[in-house]
């Protein structure tokens, strides 16, 4: 959160988790269904014991969504969700089918699954903080209060990149420019109000630019393969998106890694860490966090074998070998505390939109 001139905003695993305990504490006011008792029940406590046991799940085919176009991050979480629910054998034999449904920072993917598929628990779809910002940005008429909560699972760091001829070596190079000429610097990321533009203009007011200015200069893009074409065609001065999303474009010595919005270098794909964007003097930190969930109109047995099936993936050790290949940070909470998050985290982005100029 913007405090004064600091510009940190951070969504680090500890730091993170402190939040979403923290929230916890509060008052859950989320208008996802099947979550309690009936109002009246001669003993709700029973009722409730009884209608959220888990139930066998899944009993057919799993269909899980990415909202946004392939090659990005909501994506590749997706298919290696996928993968690990196939390689831990978590699935009773049955398929998972993933489909992207791409456009205005996933919100017409969550769309879709609140108007078109209510009750259906075999119908999953990837969220974060992407789509929170989306939400605003957009001016949706749904939001994530609307979905039933599964998990978070991951945070990440961005990366800034630029192409590998690039006149600029470092990110003090990039930002001197930028500030000189605010203009001269076309910027690429993901959906406009998502991390990747959060991101830009956070760097912009703590390089004292008006954050306004990157709205002109900022080239939103559906997928992340669509942000790697445009960086190598020479469109965009500089990409913004997460570190595991790049680390093949830098490994591949087709782009540069000049910083990290972690609090401490990244091994983001170069010969050596990647330094922070607060070791080049601006006081920015971002974690970007992804999450899992269902449709509206759940039931509380559907809801406890989903956050079941979840927390099984989590624990099994074909997932924390992707956390690590990845470079995703493991941050992990579920079922009411997962959806107490998410609304604390509404409230916090729009804060952050509106203080950097995104939103109104």
């Amino acid at each position: 959160m913007i405090t004064g001139t600091t510009q940190r905003f951070s969504l680090g695993r500890a730091g993170a988790r402190r939040l979403a305990l923290a929230a916890f504490a509060l008052p859950l006011a989320i208008a996802a269904a099947g979550c309690g008792g009936t109002e009246g029940d001669a003993d709700p406590a029973a009722d409730d014991t009884e209608d959220s046991a888990p139930v066998v799940y899944p009993t057919t085919t799993l269909h899980l969504m990415a909202p946004a176009a392939p090659g990005g991050g909501w994506d590749t979480t997706a298919r290696t969700i996928q993968q690990t629910l196939r390689d831990a054998d978590l699935v009773n034999g049955h398929s998972v089918e993933v489909y992207n449904v791409e456009g205005a920072a996933g919100t017409l993917g969550l769309a879709e699954l609140v108007t078109q598929h209510e009750g259906d628990a075999h119908r999953l779809m990837i969220s974060g903080l992407v789509m929170v910002g989306g939400v605003v940005t957009n001016d949706s008429a749904v939001n994530l209060t609307q979905t039933t909560p599964i998990a978070t699972l991951t945070a990440e760091a961005e990366v800034i990149i630029v192409p590998a001829e690039s006149e600029y070596e470092t990110l003090e190079q990039l930002v001197n420019d930028f500030k000189a000429d605010p203009a001269s610097v076309t910027w690429g990321g993901g959906s406009a109000g998502g991390t990747d533009h959060v991101l830009v203009g956070l760097l912009a007011k703590a390089a004292d630019v008006d954050p306004a200015a990157v709205t002109d200069k900022y080239v939103a893009y559906s997928g992340g393969g669509e942000v790697k074409a445009g960086l190598l065609s020479g469109d965009l001065t500089a990409a913004v998106s997460g570190v595991s999303e790049f680390r093949d474009l830098v490994e591949a010595g087709e782009a540069r890694a000049l910083a990290v919005s972690s609090s401490a270098p990244l091994d983001a794909g170069a010969d050596e860490p990647t330094p922070t964007i607060i070791d080049a003097g601006y006081d920015v930190e971002l974690m970007n966090w992804r999450g899992v969930v269902a449709p509206p109109g759940i039931g509380d047995a559907e809801r406890a074998s989903i956050v079941t099936l979840i927390d099984e993936m989590r624990s099994s050790p074909e997932w924390q070998e992707v956390l690590e290949q990845q470079g995703w940070e493991d941050f992990y909470v579920n079922g009411d505390e997962a959806a107490t998050f998410f609304q604390d985290e509404s409230s916090r982005i729009t804060e952050v939109l509106t203080d950097i100029g995104l939103a109104e």
